[in-house]
C-alpha cells in the first residue's frame, strides 16, 4: 500500500481514520510535485533542495528527480502543512523542525537563512512490512553462518551495538535481530524519532518530546531511559545513542539489564567504541577514562558493524567481540567474522576465532538453535 493510499488494503488491514484521511487529502494537495514519489514504493528518501532541486534515494543511490515546485511560497506553504501533521511550528523563530508523519515518516525542515538554498525538506520512509532475517541473506549484507551467530547472540541476551554511516541500514538490522527475542519479553523501545519496528506483541514505544517554543516540557531520550528501567524491561532497545544516555546505557548493561540492543553512529568496531567514550564523558560525571573504558568494555558484548558501499549495497563488514585489556587500559576487540575483499564481490568469512558465547551455548539452552555455526562452537 501506498503512503498516501485513501483506503486500506486486504481482510485484516486497519479502518483508516478521519485524521489519516485528511492528512492525506492534504498531502495530495500541497505536496502535488513529490506525490508520484512518495508513491514509489522503490525511493526511500527524498530530498528537496529548495523549489527546483529534488533527490531521491532508490536503492542506496542518490538521483535527481524531474519533479519540482513552481516557487519558494509554494514549498513553503508545504513545509507549514507538514508541520501542522507533525503538530510543531516552523517559523522565523523555530526555523527547524524533526518530527514524524502519521505514516511514521521520518520529516526534517529546515527554513531560510539557515538553508541557504531555499526551504529544505528531507523524508525519510521505512518499509510497514515485516522483513525476516534471511531478507539480509538474500540481499547479500550477510552469510548464513554470520546470520545464525548474531540471531544466537540476541537469544543469549548479549548486549549488541549495531554501528555504522548514515544511510548505512542500521534500523532495519535492529529490527530484523529483534526476531531473536522470546515471543513472552518484554521489550522498552526508546527512540528520539520512532522509526523501529519490533516484530514481538509485548512492546512499549516511548519517544522523546522536544521543548515548546518556552523552552519547557522537553524529554530526553535519557530520561525515557532512566524511566525505562522501573518499567521491569526484559530487553531495552535505543534506537540511536547520541548524546549523555550513553553512559545510563552502558552502566544499565552492566547491572542485570543484559540483552540490550543499540544503534551509533560510526565507521569500525574500533571507532564505536571511541564514540561510546565520548558520549558517556557528555553526562559530565567526572568517571576517570580508565574506569569509563572498563564499564564499556564489560558492558558491550557484540559490535555489528553495518556500511554502505560506493555502488549502493548495505551490508555488514564486521562482527565483532568486545573485551577490556587492563594491563594496557584499552579495549580488546576481536572479530568473528570480517569482510574478505580480496573477492570480486565481497563477503563476510568467519575469522577462525572462538567465540566467548560457546563456553555458555549449552547451559543458555540455545543448542538446538546450531547448525550452520556448529564449527564456530566446535559442535
Amino acid at each position: 500500500m501506498s503512503l498516501l493510499d485513501n483506503a486500506s488494503e486486504g481482510p485484516d488491514a486497519k479502518p483508516v481514520s478521519a485524521r489519516d484521511r485528511a492528512y492525506q487529502s492534504s498531502m495530495r494537495h500541497f505536496l502535488g510535485p513529490l506525490v508520484p514519489l512518495l508513491e514509489d514504493p522503490s525511493i526511500s528518501e527524498i530530498m528537496v533542495n529548495g523549489p527546483e532541486f529534488i533527490y531521491v534515494e532508490r536503492g542506496g543511490n542518490i538521483e535527481r528527480s524531474p519533479a519540482r515546485f513552481r516557487s519558494e511560497v509554494e514549498l513553503r506553504a508545504a513545509a507549514n502543512n507538514i508541520a501542522q501533521f507533525v503538530g510543531r511550528s516552523v517559523n522565523a523563530e523555530e526555523p527547524i523542525l524533526d518530527g514524524r508523519l502519521p505514516d511514521g515518516s521520518r520529516i526534517c525542515i529546515i527554513l531560510p537563512p539557515v538553508s541557504g538554498a531555499g526551504t529544505s525538506v528531507n523524508i525519510r520512509r521505512f518499509s510497514r512490512k515485516a522483513i525476516n532475517p534471511d531478507f539480509l541473506v538474500e540481499v547479500g549484507s550477510m552469510t548464513p553462518e554470520a546470520l545464525e551467530f548474531v540471531l544466537l547472540a540476541v537469544r543469549a541476551a548479549l548486549n549488541v551495538i549495531v554501528s555504522g554511516g548514515t544511510g548505512s541500514g542500521k534500523t532495519t538490522l535492529l529490527n530484523i535481530l529483534s526476531n531473536a527475542f522470546g515471543d513472552g519479553e518484554r521489550i522498552v523501545v526508546i527512540e528520539d524519532t520512532r522509526e523501529l519496528q519490533v516484530q514481538k506483541e509485548h512492546v512499549v514505544a516511548l519517544e522523546a518530546r522536544p521543548a515548546d517554543q518556552f523552552g519547557e516540557g522537553q524529554i530526553s531520550v535519557r530520561d525515557l531511559f532512566v524511566t525505562s528501567l522501573r518499567m521491569r524491561p526484559d530487553r531495552i532497545i535505543v534506537g540511536e545513542v547520541r548524546r549523555g544516555e550513553a553512559l545510563d546505557m552502558i552502566q544499565a548493561m552492566t547491572s542485570g539489564h543484559a540483552g540490550s540492543m543499540a544503534t551509533l553512529h560510526a565507521d569500525t568496531p574500533s571507532g564505536c567504541c571511541g564514540r561510546l567514550e565520548t558520549m558517556c564523558m557528555m553526562a559530565d560525571t567526572g568517571l576517570p577514562l580508565a574506569a569509563l573504558r572498563r564499564q564499556i568494555g564489560a558492558a558491550i558484548d557484540v559490535v555489528v558493524q553495518a556500511a554502505r558501499l560506493h555502488s549502493g549495497r548495505r551490508l555488514v563488514t564486521h562482527v565483532s567481540e568486545i573485551g577490556y585489556d587492563e594491563q594496557t587500559d584499552t579495549y580488546q576487540i576481536r572479530d568473528l567474522f570480517n569482510l574478505d575483499t580480496s573477492l570480486e564481490t565481497p563477503v563476510l568469512k568467519w575469522t577462525g576465532e572462538r567465540p566467548k558465547l560457546a563456553d555458555e551455548i549449552k547451559w543458555k539452552g540455545l543448542s538446538g538453535h546450531v547448525n550452520l555455526t556448529k564449527g564456530i562452537f566446535g559442535m
